[in-house]
């Protein structure tokens, strides 16, 4: 039977699929060297946490990398196509999901949940309730895209058409940019937005996007909202910015090194939401991605080819491997 690996647990519909498909298992620990010591047998990997480039370079029998989401920055990619493995994920299905996070995050942001929830049980009804008065409305607000893939579109979409706000956008190319937002230069959405949402892939281009000089464009009430990756960050810059008042606030739901610390600096601030990278996470989402991850992994278990096939440039060598799949 086909050994299937998944890196974490999965939604039970996904988990019955697999067990349908061969023999499903799920990784003792996300650690790298786990990963690699429990996925040397895999004919399927399911994967939610970083994979080590060595599990492709041991494997014998390895036929796919599917990710459970969109982002294939878990997978070592130039190590998976030298080794003749399909890299699969299942793109779009959490983009809804994690749209409705900015705009929860920019809401809790600008109403203060945080430090009213706080006081209101710890000192009672008037000190929570003081805070509303230098609380702020959404409306009338513009809100900065730095990124427009499939959730930077539906942030857009809620954001503009949902609650009406001025919607500017930047990304690598002005292609289907909607009538009703404004492409930019990121610079320019810097000095002009009260929200910038951070929804880019990490590339050698965004890291270290938000630096010193860009949150020194941003008004001193902005907000930053990060759902992206952790590196595209400079955190020594934003804890400078939060510490000395120069921004109003952030949400950070991923992080250069995860999990955080207990001392990590974003913990101490009161304008500053933190979240475990769970944006895109939802009983309705784990299904979605889970099931999209099962179906792929039964495509490649048929002798077929991912839907989703994200490395194209593998199939000879994997045409060599596996002759008749």
């Amino acid at each position: 039977m086909p050994d299937i690996l998944s890196t974490h647990a999965l939604h039970p519909q996904a988990t019955a699929m697999l067990e349908a498909l061969g023999s499903y298992r799920v990784a003792s620990n996300y650690d790298q060297a786990t990963l690699l010591a429990e996925g040397v047998d895999a004919d399927i990997v399911i994967v939610r946490a970083p994979l080590p480039a060595a599990l492709f370079e041991r494997q014998t029998r390895l036929k796919a990398a599917i990710r459970h989401g969109t982002g294939l920055d878990m997978i070592p990619m130039a190590a998976a196509t030298k080794a003749g493995v399909l890299v699969a994920n299942t793109p779009g299905v959490n983009s809804r999901t994690v749209a409705e996070f900015v705009i929860f995050a920019a809401t809790a942001l600008l109403r203060r949940f945080r430090i009213i929830d706080r006081d209101l049980r710890q000192k009672g009804w008037d000190a929570g309730r003081f805070h509303a008065d230098f609380t702020r409305d959404l409306q009338g607000m513009t809100l900065g895209i730095v990124g427009f893939g499939d959730i930077g579109r539906k942030v857009h979409a809620i954001a503009r058409h949902g609650y009406g706000l001025d919607v500017l956008v930047n990304s690598r190319t002005r292609r289907d940019i909607p009538y009703d937002a404004e492409f930019v230069a990121l610079d320019e959405i810097a000095r002009r937005a009260d929200i910038l949402a951070l929804c880019c892939p990490l590339t050698d281009e965004t890291r270290g996007m938000v630096n010193a000089r860009l949150l020194g464009l941003m008004k001193p009430q902005a907000l930053v909202i990060n759902i992206s990756r952790g590196p595209v960050i400079d955190d020594e810059a934003l804890v400078a910015a939060l510490r000395e008042k120069r921004i109003g606030g952030a949400a950070l739901d991923v992080f250069a090194k995860q999990p955080i610390a207990a001392d990590n600096p974003y913990l101490a601030f009161d304008n500053v939401i933190v979240t475990p990278h769970m944006s895109g996470i939802t009983e309705d989402s784990m299904r979605r991605m889970g099931v999209g991850a099962a179906e792929e992994a039964a495509r490649v278990l048929a002798g077929e080819l991912p839907v989703n096939f994200c490395n194209p440039d593998v199939l000879d060598a994997y045409r060599k491997r596996f002759p008749r799949g």
